[in-house]
């Protein structure tokens, strides 16, 4: 735990904004800001200019909207990871051997985040890359990835509760999708049938360092027209598990 006296309070502020901004609310107001991140208005203009005066915000006047100059940030971390390189090659074979579009992603907070992907077609509406967020409660990784949890830590993430619903068969009941969970744990992997968009099944594996802790997750998305839920597991379960397995001894 670092002391207080240690920590920048201005630099936690100014992060704070610029995870303020989301898909949901890319331009925002002073006061919108202030109430998405829990700052008082003074403090949230103050960082708002500053981004704006550095290049990080654009501002009309009234609203501000984040610029691309922010995915340095994003960009940085990913190339600074050794996990997307480390997992790359295991992607690029695992996805022209499927014909199939394999990604890896990780757990922040209640999102998963694309950390490596190696696409044959595109499967969902929106164009998924390294960096990509999607909700972890409604997704075949996330759910992999939260099984990993603690059960009171799984809990907390996904919180009381109804959360929102992507598609009429969206799971959004904690105490449903924490059964799920269960579920997860004792077979190893998950298959998600449309809950995060119509259209769209996926099935995941976690992926483990040498000393056994889930460091990611790793799963296959197919159009549902061509494959059913029960092909997901028969064609593509084994070769997952063949590259979670090779993959094990390479992680940290």
């Amino acid at each position: 735990m670092v002391a207080a006296r240690d920590v920048m309070g201005g630099l936690a502020k100014g992060l704070a904004v610029i995870e303020s901004f989301t898909a949901e609310r890319p331009r925002q107001s002073i006061a919108e800001v202030s109430a998405t991140s829990g700052l008082d208005r003074a403090t949230a203009r103050r960082c708002l200019l500053t981004l704006a005066e550095l290049g990080y915000a654009d501002y009309d006047g009234k609203f501000f909207t984040l610029t691309p100059r922010v995915l340095r940030l994003g960009t940085a971390c990913l190339a600074t990871m050794p996990l997307p390189r480390l997992v790359q090659p295991t992607l690029d074979r695992l996805s022209e051997t499927l014909n199939e579009s394999v990604s890896v992603s990780i757990l922040d907070g209640a999102e998963i985040v694309y950390v490596a992907r190696a696409a044959r077609q595109r499967v969902m509406s929106i164009g998924l890359s390294p960096g990509s967020r999607l909700p972890a409660y409604c997704t075949s990784m996330g759910r992999v990835l939260l099984a990993s949890l603690a059960e009171a830590e799984a809990r907390a993430v996904l919180g009381a509760g109804p959360l929102p619903a992507r598609t009429a068969l969206t799971l959004t009941v904690p105490t449903q999708i924490m059964a799920r969970l269960e579920l997860v744990r004792s077979r190893g992997f998950e298959v998600i049938d449309q809950e995060v968009e119509i259209g769209l099944r996926s099935i995941a594996v976690p992926l483990m360092n040498a000393r056994g802790r889930v460091v990611a997750a790793l799963n296959v998305g197919v159009a549902a027209v061509q494959k059913s839920v029960e092909d997901l597991q028969v064609q593509f379960l084994p070769a997952l598990l063949q590259a979670q397995a090779m993959l094990r001894p390479m992680l940290t």
